[in-house]
C-alpha cells in the first residue's frame, strides 16, 4: 500500500510507517495523506484513505471502514510506541475535491476536471483549470484548457493541484452545497489517543 503525501515532522517517520502500512494493506486501502499537525485541541494524526485504482475519490471509503481502520491503527501505533504523547487520530476519505500529489494521480484521474496552481505563471496565469488527459511520454501533465487546447505542464512546475467537482461530471456523485464546495462522500472517524 502507498502513501501519496506525508508530513510527519517531529515523529520517527519509519516507526510510524511501519505501524501504519500493514494496517492499510490489511484493509486494502492506500493513504492519500498522512499528516501530523496541531489544531486547537492539540496534536492530531490525520490519515486520508482511498481504494487503490478507484477513479472516484472516496469511493468505497465508508464510515464503518474508517472506524475499523481507526481502531486498528490506534492499536498498531500504541504497540509500536510511535507517538510519544497524547494525540487524536482522524481517519477519513479525501472527499470529492481530492488533492493530486504525483504522476500516478494525474494518470489515474484522466478525464476529470482539475485546478492546478503553477509555481511560475504560464501566459500570465498561475492557476489553470481544465480536464486532465494523463501524462505524455516525457512525464508532463496534459491539461485540456477551458478553451480546448491541450497544454503539457512539467510535473515539477505544479505547486498544488486538486480535482474540482462539477455537477454531472464524470463519476462524481453528490452535489454542491451552498458554499459551492462539494458535499457528501466524506467519511471521517475520530479517536482520542492516550
Amino acid at each position: 500500500m502507498t502513501v501519496a503525501h506525508e508530513k510527519l515532522a517531529g515523529l520517527d517517520r519509519q516507526r510510524v510507517l511501519d505501524a501504519v502500512l500493514p494496517v492499510l494493506s490489511a484493509h486494502a486501502v492506500d493513504a492519500v495523506e498522512l499528516v501530523w499537525r496541531t489544531d486547537r485541541s492539540g496534536w492530531l494524526l490525520e490519515v486520508t484513505l482511498e481504494r487503490p485504482e478507484s477513479r472516484v475519490p472516496g469511493e468505497g471509503v465508508t464510515l464503518e471502514l474508517c472506524t475499523e481502520i481507526s481502531r486498528d491503527l490506534s492499536a498498531a501505533l500504541d504497540v509500536a510506541d510511535a507517538i510519544p504523547h497524547r494525540y487524536r487520530l482522524e481517519v477519513g476519505s479525501p472527499g470529492l475535491e481530492r488533492a493530486l500529489y504525483n504522476a500516478r494521480d494525474y494518470a489515474r484521474f484522466a478525464g476529470q476536471f482539475a485546478r492546478l496552481k503553477l509555481k511560475a505563471p504560464l501566459e500570465g496565469q498561475h492557476v489553470l483549470r481544465g480536464t486532465l488527459h494523463g501524462l505524455d511520454e516525457g512525464g508532463n501533465v496534459l491539461l485540456e484548457s477551458e478553451q480546448g487546447a491541450i497544454v503539457p505542464l512539467p510535473l515539477d512546475g505544479i505547486e498544488s493541484a486538486r480535482l474540482v467537482f462539477q455537477m454531472g461530471g464524470a463519476g462524481a456523485p453528490g452535489g454542491k452545497g451552498p458554499s459551492g464546495r462539494a458535499s457528501g462522500s466524506r467519511a471521517r472517524a475520530q479517536r482520542p489517543q492516550r
